[in-house]
């Protein structure tokens, strides 16, 4: 991720008045873990304001929007990263006890520091008064994306409305969503066709896959392939490992929220089958890294009884990146055998710290990794078995470092992104 106080040597032509970013998902999440959307809309607000163009930021929270100027997207910036602590619940924030403390907590913060707050009737209203007309609207976190929003930012600010979509993964694959989220993602995805002026894809697969959902409804706006960027994360100084867990054995690691897309599921049969058919000594171990999801009964069961937890396989939650950074650096490898991916932020991520990568054959991984990982089908479980057990008895850990497998930046993105905004 973009470090504080980094420059990217964005090169662009203010050509706006104004941008407006969207950080309603961020601030929903406060005080958890950032998934890879989240750390898109902390690298946006990053880059945003290293930039000469004002900058605002628009939030939705359970009581309205909020409006926050640069010095606002500062203040909550400084919070996200942890500088500045979150401040004190206020009395409407406690009138929402379903909300987690920490979100309680940075909606509070959001109204004290806001240029302007509103109830969702008066959203157009207040962007007209509080912001320039021709200011663009950005929004990269799938969230407050339904009709009304688009619409109020779209007649009251006159600019380009930018969104990025991160994959249709809920419409290709959706066994493995949650109960209502198709419709909901269905619901978004034709909203933002309808109101969108420039669609944001994070690769070709998803430009492709984006025309191909939207253009059944009608005319797909226009669309622009622009490329995460990835930033190694600094190993923590003091790896964090789980009771009777020897860090001296070979081991792997696999990172991600451990729901059923992630197949979890074929990594256990695979160590169950090692666990059958070795000498304790010769099975490696393997880290589970990631929070538990939805709709994955029979894994968490798995987690929960097998007799291989605590002895063979392990599982962590809750790391940050510097943890699980510090967990890769002497892993063999890492590995995703995961059904389907919209860009592939933890290989990537991998690769870029010279750790090999075992995973399945998909065109995203093709097209984002290239020829770095080691491709296996899931079809192919002895192929899986073969490159664990050659990559566990070898010597040297980390063996594709010297292939210089070079990380898409942050700079090359945000290059490609604002000179059209």
């Amino acid at each position: 991720m973009l470090g504080a106080g980094i420059k990217l040597g964005i090169t662009v032509t203010d050509t706006v008045p104004a941008r407006l970013l969207d950080l309603s998902r961020i601030v929903s999440r406060a005080g958890r873990i950032p998934t890879g959307i989240d750390r898109v809309e902390l690298a946006y607000l990053r880059a945003f304001l290293t930039e000469t163009v004002p900058v605002f930021a628009l939030v939705r929270t359970a009581w309205g929007f909020v409006l926050l100027d640069r010095q606002g997207c500062r203040a909550l910036l400084d919070r996200l990263e942890g500088h500045v602590p979150w401040g004190k619940v206020d009395r409407l924030s406690s009138m929402r006890r379903n909300l987690p403390d920490a979100r309680q907590r940075a909606e509070a913060d959001l109204r004290r520091i806001a240029v302007a707050r509103c109830l969702p009737f008066r959203l157009r209203h207040t962007l007209r008064r509080k912001l320039p007309q021709g200011t663009s609207y950005v929004n990269v976190g799938h969230a407050n994306l339904n009709g009304h929003g688009l619409r109020a930012t779209t007649n009251a600010l006159g600019g380009p409305v930018a969104v990025l979509i991160h994959d249709t993964i809920p419409l290709d694959f959706p066994q493995f969503q949650r109960s209502g989220s198709v419709d909901r993602f269905r619901l978004m995805l034709d909203q933002v066709r309808q109101h969108a002026s420039l669609i944001l894809c994070n690769s070709e697969q998803t430009r492709r896959d984006v025309i191909r959902h939207m253009s059944v409804s009608g005319k797909v706006p226009e669309t622009l392939v622009a490329g995460l960027g990835i930033e190694v994360p600094v190993p923590d100084p003091h790896p964090v490992f789980p009771d009777d867990f020897d860090p001296d054995k070979a081991y792997f690691v696999t990172i991600g929220t451990i729901e059923p897309r992630k197949n979890h599921m074929f990594l256990l049969d695979l160590w169950k089958e090692m666990a059958t058919a070795l000498p304790p000594d010769q099975i490696p171990q393997l880290l589970i890294c990631g929070g538990r999801g939805w709709n994955n009964a029979d894994v968490f069961a798995r987690l929960d009884s097998d007799p291989m937890m605590g002895h063979h396989v392990f599982e962590m939650s809750g790391l940050t990146d510097g943890q699980i950074a510090a967990l890769l650096r002497n892993a063999r490898g890492a590995l995703f055998p995961s059904h389907a991916e919209g860009f592939g932020l933890p290989p990537a991520e991998a690769l870029a710290q010279g750790v090999q990568v075992i995973c399945n054959d998909l065109e995203i991984y093709r097209e984002i990794l290239r020829d770095y990982p080691v491709y296996a089908s899931i079809q192919d479980r002895y192929l899986w078995r073969k490159e664990i057990l050659n990559m566990a008895s070898g010597q040297k850990i980390g063996q594709i470092a010297d292939k210089g497998f070079e990380a898409p930046s942050w700079r090359s993105h945000f290059n490609t992104v604002l000179s059209r905004l």
